[in-house]
C-alpha cells in the first residue's frame, strides 16, 4: 500500500476542502476502497474520513424518505417504514455482500462502487478503468461475469451493486453538496457508460460529496420486488437480477419500473419492458411477453451469452412477485 495522508473531518465544511484537493478520495464504511487500496488497485495520495459526520439519519415524511450517505447498508434493509414503502430496497440490500459487510457498508459508499471485473482487480492485466490506455483485457478474456449490455471497445465490466438497481426502479433521487452549492441529481444520471473513458464512472465532480439519497412515494413503489440469480445463495455479485415496480389498478398495469443488475456497465433501466408492461392485464401472460423484450440490443461474448435469456427469467419472476399472481 503507498503511502498517503489521512484526515477526518468533524463537519461538512470541512469535508469539502479535503475532498477538493488533488488525489483526495472519501472513505465511508471502507468495505470497497481499503480493499482496493490493498491491492493497490487504488493508490489516494489522501483519504477523507467520513464517519464523523452526522450523516447517518433516515428522515421519514409522509411523502418521502430521505436516507443519509453514511446510514449502513443493515440500518435502511431493516428499517420498517422502509420495509413497507419500497420493498425492493430492502429485498436488494439484503441480496448483497454478507450482513458483516452489510453491517459496515454505507448507503454512500454503495453508490459508488467499483466495478468487480476481475481484470480490474488483477494489477498485472491491462485494464483502462484502472489505467487508461492500457486496454481492456475482457475483450479477449474469461467473461462470464461481465456485461451484455452499455459496454464498449474500452470497457465492458458489469456494475456490481444490488442497492443501485433497487433505488434506479424507484426514481431515487441523489443529492449532492459542494462548496458551489448543492443540487439534486436523478439516480439514473449517476452512472456513467464506459465509452473511451472507464475510467470515470459517476457524473460527480472533484470535490463533491453525497449527503443523502431521496425515495419519494409513488404509486408503484409499494408493490416492488428484487430477484436475484447467482452462483451461491450469500457473498455473490448478480449473474442477473432484475428490481421492478407495478401501479395496478382494477386489475390493469398503469405504470411500471423495470431495472436490470449484472447485465449491464452500469444499473439498466429496461424501458422497452415498462412499455410492454402499460396498459395491460397483470398476468403471468403479459409479465413473459414483457420479458421477452428485454435486451434487445445485447452484444455479448460466448462466455456470458446466457445472461440474456437469465435476465428475462428473473424479470418475469419479480414482475409475478410483485403482481401479486399466482
Amino acid at each position: 500500500m503507498n503511502p498517503f495522508s489521512y484526515t477526518r473531518p468533524v463537519d461538512e465544511a470541512e469535508a469539502l476542502r479535503a475532498l477538493a484537493e488533488p488525489g483526495a478520495v472519501a472513505l465511508a464504511g471502507g468495505t470497497t476502497l481499503v480493499d482496493l487500496m490493498r491491492l493497490e488497485v487504488m493508490r489516494p495520495s489522501r483519504v477523507v474520513d467520513l464517519g464523523g459526520l452526522p450523516l447517518d439519519k433516515i428522515d421519514v415524511s409522509s411523502g418521502s424518505i430521505t436516507i443519509g450517505a453514511l446510514a449502513s447498508n443493515t440500518a435502511v434493509a431493516d428499517h420498517p417504514e422502509i420495509k413497507a414503502r419500497f420493498p425492493v430496497l430492502a429485498e436488494a440490500i439484503d441480496a448483497g455482500a454478507s450482513g458483516q459487510i452489510r453491517n459496515m457498508a454505507s448507503i454512500g459508499g454503495n453508490l459508488m462502487m467499483r466495478t468487480r471485473c476481475s481484470y480490474f482487480r488483477d494489477t498485472a492485466s491491462p485494464c483502462n478503468k484502472r489505467t487508461p490506455g492500457s486496454g481492456c483485457s475482457a475483450q479477449d478474456g474469461y467473461a462470464r461475469m461481465h456485461a451484455v449490455v452499455g459496454g464498449s471497445k474500452d470497457c465492458i465490466a458489469a456494475h456490481p451493486s444490488d442497492m443501485c438497481v433497487a433505488l434506479l426502479a424507484l426514481d431515487a433521487i441523489v443529492h449532492v453538496k459542494s462548496a458551489r452549492g448543492e443540487r439534486a441529481l436523478p439516480i439514473g444520471e449517476l452512472h456513467t457508460l464506459p465509452g473511451n473513458q472507464p475510467n470515470i464512472e459517476t457524473t460527480l465532480q472533484a470535490g463533491e460529496l453525497i449527503t443523502g439519497i431521496e425515495l419519494r412515494d409513488a404509486p408503484f413503489a409499494k408493490r416492488s420486488r428484487y430477484v436475484k440469480a447467482r452462483d451461491r445463495a450469500s457473498f455473490a455479485f448478480a449473474l442477473a437480477s432484475a428490481a421492478v415496480a407495478l401501479d395496478i389498478a382494477g386489475g390493469t398495469i398503469r405504470d411500471a419500473r423495470v431495472a436490470l443488475g449484472g447485465v449491464g456497465t452500469k444499473p439498466w433501466r429496461e424501458h422497452a419492458v415498462e412499455a410492454a408492461l402499460h396498459d395491460k392485464p397483470a398476468s403471468k401472460a403479459t409479465f413473459a411477453a414483457a420479458a421477452k423484450v428485454a435486451l434487445a440490443d445485447a452484444d455479448p461474448r460466448a462466455d456470458n451469452a446466457f445472461k440474456i435469456e437469465l435476465a428475462r427469467r428473473v424479470i418475469a419472476r419479480a414482475l409475478v412477485l410483485a403482481g401479486g399472481v399466482s
